[in-house]
């Protein structure tokens, strides 16, 4: 969090002219501007004496509303219902959105200091809400409804693992990758994504991890899902229990999987082939990250995803080792990573 002054004064303008369209008395509101994600939207929190207060979402520029991804997925998330923060108003123009308040409490600093049992707890109800979109989301299926037309198909997951290539291996590594390595890597990463491909689609969040799930008065609340899709059913627990965010023990991961299969209850259900879906998405999840943060870092000179590439490349270390079919992807990728090295 940073301090109103850092605030550019053109989106300072646009922030008051909203608020004097949508907020009365707006003499003596504190704006504090937020940590954002990485996309190119900015956040700030309103803060005024005696009112509840309330984020804004504010957009590069002017907005259509009812068209965004962001507002037909919250009707849908509403619809089932999981618990996401309120929207309180709009502008086109100003291209800013108010949101419910949620504080600053995401589960990814929520289980540094938390008791095994409150992190426990928190981790089955983000699960158990898992389980909620993919069943809801297949009773509520529509045409209407955006992430219904949009899916992690073959092509998606080749071109995510192909970003963990030209970002995070090249530029950021600086690998200077032969044709035969590229080639290789290219056969490797189609089997991947043609495996993944083949499997179940359910409704997916897209991006469920520790940062994007909120605690709020001991209940979490789920944000930015506007990028939802239809995925494996393996994608957004692979999301939370492979998190590049934070740390989980091994026993509560296969507590939180055999929780995951247990709510599901489907009939037949193969619980170890469920796993090597689960170490196949993962995999190919995990790599996908690497490439956003070399992205963050080497085209966008930001800095903060750095930290987390060493759990990232742990995760993968451990699902490259744990299958003798990723024999060949692991001895190409541990010459440029030697993190990876056995």
């Amino acid at each position: 969090m940073t301090e109103p002054s850092n605030i550019a004064t053109a989106v300072r303008e646009r922030i008051d002219r909203f608020l004097d369209a949508s907020v009365s008395e707006r003499q003596g509101a504190t704006i504090v501007r937020l940590t954002g994600d990485a996309g190119d939207r900015q956040y700030v929190r309103v803060l005024r004496d005696g009112a509840a207060s309330q984020v804004l979402a504010i957009h590069p520029g002017p907005i259509a509303f009812d068209a965004l991804p962001f507002t037909n997925v919250a009707a849908l998330m509403h619809a089932m219902p999981v618990p996401i923060p309120r929207i309180l108003g709009h502008s086109d123009a100003l291209g800013i959105i108010a949101l419910e308040d949620l504080g600053d409490v995401t589960l990814q600093t929520h289980i540094e200091t938390a008791p095994a049992d409150a992190r426990a707890d928190l981790y089955r109800q983000a699960v158990t809400l898992i389980g909620t979109i993919q069943r809801r989301g297949r009773e509520l299926a529509s045409p209407a409804h955006v992430p219904y037309g949009i899916a992690f198909d073959e092509e998606k997951l080749v071109w995510e693992l192909q970003f963990f290539t030209t970002h995070f291996l090249v530029a950021h590594r600086r690998a200077a990758l032969t044709d035969r390595v590229t080639t290789a890597l290219t056969r490797e990463y189609a089997e991947i994504a043609s495996e993944l491909a083949a499997s179940h689609r359910v409704l997916c969040h897209r991006d469920y991890h520790s940062r994007n799930l909120m605690v709020h008065d001991a209940r979490l609340y789920i944000i930015d899902f506007q990028d939802a899709r239809m995925g494996p059913d393996t994608y957004d627990l692979v999301s939370l229990l492979r998190d590049s965010y934070a740390d989980l023990d091994g026993e509560l991961v296969e507590a939180l999987i055999d929780h995951f299969l247990t709510e599901r209850a489907a009939p037949g259900e193969d619980a170890l082939a469920f796993r090597r879906r689960f170490d196949l998405m993962a995999l190919q999840r995990n790599l996908k990250a690497l490439g956003t943060f070399g992205f963050q870092s080497e085209s966008r000179g930001s800095s903060t995803y750095l930290p987390f590439i060493p759990r990232t490349l742990d995760h993968v270390r451990a699902n490259l080792a744990a299958y003798p079919r990723f024999g060949r992807l692991q001895t190409m990728l541990a010459e440029y990573l030697p993190e990876l090295r056995q």
